[in-house]
């Protein structure tokens, strides 16, 4: 136990020293501050990485006036050298062969919210939670409020050609598929499941039967307060259905959870006000004024105006006025549910770990730590509630799953939340330790340069770089831009790269900006709301050698789900050893008389082959055994010296 508590104790002083030294690396000014605005042409700035190719999107998901929500780009996931981006508008699939030259190979138009992506060997899964969004893929939209053209669920496709995917199902959810997940079952190699978070308001039993708004104390078939979970055989896609609702919010109740920010709170009302003595049908939600589409909204609302009153016929002033003056407390209701003392009744997003049987719920009030061994049965095993969190978005684990780290979407993506004014704590990452099944927080990451109020910016979409040794993630935070950070200390997290992008208008806000941003085989790649795709790459400093980099580019995946995540495995390799080697400098955890001699022996050892090579690394491994025991970073020398080991025997 003194020991474990000793390398923890070590652990924490390298985290704050990388911390620390990365405070002191950071550009000052920092040039992110004051970029010029511009859609296609806003000031770039870059720190410790380089945008390679950026690839508008095509015409068809170009709208009149940037940041239309009905053209957004949204989340992505990979295949071979494919990268799937879901929009608001359908998917399209880039050849990403050539990084600098992304080509498209697939347009597939389907407008629907919000698109989001997922694959899994011939079959491409995609969310759909639109009202008007259709079964089809109609570019009309649906208008009754109960039709069986409506579409809310999962589609599947097959893409066993990649450039005519072809639509083989599609799954109907009583509240749609806001995101979903792909999860593996060992025990059911013939199948691939799905966990469906779906955020709109249950269905009418007319439309789909079965779906009952009622909370499950009323009735227990009801559809809010549970998961979805899809099994989808993998050799008759089109048998797909839903086999299991797990309540895995049964028993949390409602929490403390900050609001709007004083500014916000006032220009909204202010906005919402003026809007109504205009005519429209506006209100707030997720902090914003909104003016509400009166198609499949507004218009079936009205006709409900009408047959209250026994009326018939086109509406008139007074009902248009009723509904204005009433439809804040109908949005307020769809979007909380009804009044219950219950806590969240669904997630935004699950992020799976197979080959640890775990998963992260990120669950609007609460951030889940869930057991997935049997896939279609996931259970609760811990909750963990902040007050500092408005909504929980999105999870990710580090490598080794003793750490879980949790996204805050204060404001729902569409809000300025990362000016000077907005509190550290808000807007950003949770940083959680897992141990015995319990989670412990231990430390906010928000990113550090102020944006303007015309940028929206929050917590966002991101994965791991895998750089042997260190806990290191790239994470968009849309008009924030795409930002690494070291959170191998969750007590200390730093930022080490970042690319960002001025507003898209230096008068107004406008939606933009990094949706999600993901290392995939050697590059980040940033699905940028308005702007189409980015491809990026890091760049050796102080605080991530060359070495680090060519490290993690070793890591070759054949697809990637972020939300599945999958071990990181490091092959036997000279590069792991030097990057080791570097994070031992960067630590002081060697001399360094000791460690140009064992780069001195690396390099030597590199020159040999067979037997000699691997008694030279042999070698070297015995005498980092006998250097951790005076070194200030007894635990890196040791898995240098074991990774040496491994290395000798290959």
């Amino acid at each position: 136990m003194i020991r474990r508590q000793s390398a923890v104790a070590i652990l924490a002083i390298a985290g704050a020293f990388v911390a620390a030294r990365a405070v002191a690396q950071q550009p000052n000014p920092d040039p992110r501050v004051g970029l010029r605005a511009g859609w296609w042409n806003a000031g770039q700035a870059a720190w410790n990485m380089r945008l390679v190719s950026t690839s508008p999107p095509p015409k068809e998901f170009i709208p009149d006036s940037a940041g239309d929500f009905g053209y957004m780009n949204s989340d992505i996931a990979f295949q071979g050298h494919y990268v799937i981006q879901g929009s608001f508008r359908g998917f399209q699939v880039w050849d990403v062969s050539n990084p600098a030259h992304p080509v498209r190979t697939t347009l597939n138009i389907c407008p629907d919210m919000q698109s989001d992506v997922s694959v899994f060997g011939h079959l491409l899964f995609v969310s759909g939670e639109s009202v008007d969004g259709r079964i089809d893929c109609g570019t009309q939209g649906v208008q009754a409020p109960a039709s069986p053209d409506r579409f809310r669920g999962i589609r599947i496709y097959d893409i066993s050609d990649i450039t005519h995917p072809r639509s083989v199902a599609a799954v109907q959810t009583c509240r749609g598929s806001h995101t979903h997940t792909v999860v593996t079952d060992s025990r059911d190699t013939g199948a691939v499941y799905i966990y469906v978070s779906g955020q709109a308001p249950p269905r009418p039993a007319q439309e789909l039967a079965g779906c009952v708004g009622a909370p499950p104390d009323q009735d227990t078939s009801s559809a809010l307060y549970r998961l979805d979970v899809i099994r989808v055989p993998r050799a008759a896609p089109e048998r797909a259905q839903i086999v299991n609702r797990p309540r895995i919010f049964e028993g949390l109740m409602k929490v403390t959870a900050h609001g709007m920010a004083p500014v916000d709170s006032a220009q909204a009302t202010k906005t919402v006000d003026s809007l109504k003595a205009a005519g429209a049908f506006a209100v707030i939600m997720e902090d914003q004024a909104f003016v509400l589409p009166a198609q499949g909204f507004v218009t079936p609302l009205l006709d409900s105006v009408v047959r209250a009153r026994g009326g018939s016929g086109a509406p008139t002033a007074a009902d248009s006025a009723a509904l204005r003056n009433a439809v804040q407390g109908i949005v307020d209701r769809m979007m909380k549910g009804p009044a219950t003392n219950r806590g969240p009744d669904q997630c935004h997003d699950v992020t799976v770990y197979p080959a640890l049987g775990i998963g992260a719920g990120a669950c609007a009030e609460y951030g889940l730590l869930l057991d997935i061994k049997d896939a279609a049965h996931p259970t609760r095993i811990a909750a963990a509630s902040d007050s500092n969190f408005s909504y929980w978005h999105s999870a990710t684990f580090n490598n080794d799953g003793t750490k879980v780290l949790f996204t805050d979407e204060w404001g729902g993506g569409v809000g300025p939340k990362c000016r000077k004014t907005d509190r550290p704590q808000w807007g950003a990452d949770a940083l959680f330790t897992i141990a015995n099944g319990a989670l412990t927080f231990a430390g906010y990451y928000k990113l550090p340069a102020p944006q303007t109020d015309k940028e929206n910016c929050v917590a966002h979409n991101g994965n791991l770089i895998p750089v042997p040794g260190r806990d290191i993630m790239v994470q968009g935070w849309y008009q924030g831009g795409v930002s690494v950070f070291d959170w191998t200390d969750a007590a200390h997290p730093a930022e080490i790269a970042f690319f960002d992008r001025g507003p898209m208008d230096s008068t107004k806000l406008e939606i933009a900006g990094s949706w999600s941003a993901y290392w995939y085989n050697g590059l980040i790649y940033s699905s940028e709301i308005g702007r189409g795709l980015d491809v990026l790459e890091l760049q050796p400093s102080p605080l991530l050698s060359q070495n680090e980099i060519d490290a993690a580019k070793l890591v070759r995946l054949e697809s990637q789900n972020v939300q599945d995540q999958q071990r990181i495995v490091w092959p036997a390799s000279l590069v792991v050893s030097r990057a080791y080697v570097d994070q031992l400098e960067r630590s002081h955890g060697l001399s360094a008389a000791r460690l140009q001699a064992v780069r001195g022996a690396l390099s030597a050892a590199e020159g040999k082959t067979g037997a000699a090579r691997s008694s030279a690394l042999n070698a070297l491994a015995l005498q980092l055994d006998k250097d951790a025991a005076t070194s200030s970073d007894a635990a890196k020398v040791k898995t240098l010296a074991t990774q040496l080991r491994d290395l000798a025997r290959h």
